[in-house]
C-alpha cells in the first residue's frame, strides 16, 4: 500500500484539535456541560423507567462484552466463509493483528496521555448508580475512565474492517461501536468525551500509520511466514 502521507497527516491534525478542544480550556470548556448532560439525563431515566434500568444493568454486565466479540467475531466469519484455505488464513492473521494493534495503541495512550479522570458516578453526588438499584452484577463506575478502552476497541476493530473489507463491512463495524461502547456512557460508567474525543482522538492519531502505510500489511506477511500451517500439514499428509 501506498504512504497517503497528506491523509495521514490531516487526520492526525484533526485528532490533535480534538484532544486539545477538551484538554486545554477550563474544566473542559463546552463538553463538560454537554458531559453532564448526558450523564444525567440517561441518570434521571433509571429511576423513571423499570425496562430502561434493567436494559443498561444487562448491556454493561461482563457477559454483554462477550457479545461485543461474537459480534465483530461474526461479522469477520461472513468473509471467513466465503474464502479458500489461503483467504481464511489471511482473515484469521488480519484477526491477530488487530488484537495486536489494539493491545499496543491502549498500552501506549494509558501511558503517554497526561489524563486520569473517574467516572461521572464518582464525580457527581447524589446521583443513582445502578449497582445500588439492582443486584444484577454490572460495571457502573471507573476511576480511570479516560479515554475509553472498550470503544478505542471497536473503532480499531471498524476502522480494519475498512481497510481490509471494505466500506459495507465498515458501516456494519459502527453499528457495532455503537452498541456496544455507548452502554457505558448511559450507566455512567464512561463520559462522553470519553469515546468521542478520547477514544476517537486515539484512533485517529495512531491508525493512519498502522492501516494507510505499508505496516500493517507487513506484519500481516510477517505472521503468514512464521506462523504455522497445521492445517495445510495435515491435508499434505
Amino acid at each position: 500500500m501506498t504512504t497517503r502521507f497528506p491523509l495521514i497527516l490531516l487526520l492526525n491534525v484533526a485528532g490533535l484539535a480534538l484532544f486539545f478542544s477538551w484538554y486545554l480550556p477550563a474544566d473542559h470548556g463546552f463538553w463538560f456541560p454537554l458531559d453532564s448532560a448526558i450523564f444525567h439525563f440517561f441518570n434521571e431515566e433509571l429511576v423513571k423507567s423499570q425496562a430502561f434500568l434493567w436494559l443498561v444493568a444487562l448491556t454493561n454486565n461482563r457477559a454483554f462484552d462477550g457479545c461485543s466479540l461474537l459480534a465483530m467475531g461474526g461479522l469477520m466469519l461472513s468473509f471467513w466463509l466465503k474464502e479458500d484455505k489461503s483467504g481464511r488464513r489471511r482473515i484469521l492473521i488480519i484477526g491477530l493483528v488487530m488484537l495486536l494493534l489494539a493491545v499496543v495503541i491502549n498500552q501506549l495512550a494509558s501511558n503517554i496521555i497526561p489524563v486520569k479522570r473517574s467516572s461521572p458516578t464518582l464525580f457527581f453526588n447524589n446521583i443513582h448508580r445502578v449497582s445500588e438499584l439492582l443486584s444484577v452484577p454490572t460495571k457502573d463506575a471507573s476511576k480511570d475512565s479516560f479515554p475509553g478502552d472498550h470503544g478505542m476497541m471497536l473503532l480499531i476493530f471498524a476502522a480494519i474492517m475498512l481497510r481490509y473489507f471494505g466500506q459495507k463491512a465498515f458501516a456494519l463495524a459502527l453499528i457495532i461501536f455503537v452498541v456496544f461502547a455507548f452502554p457505558r456512557v448511559m450507566i455512567g460508567a464512561h463520559w462522553f468525551t470519553d469515546i468521542a474525543v478520547g477514544s476517537l482522538s486515539v484512533a485517529l492519531i495512531a491508525l493512519p500509520w498502522c492501516l494507510m502505510t505499508p505496516l500493517s500489511d507487513w506484519i500481516i506477511k510477517l505472521f503468514d511466514r512464521y506462523l504455522p500451517r497445521r492445517m495445510q500439514q495435515v491435508q499434505n499428509k
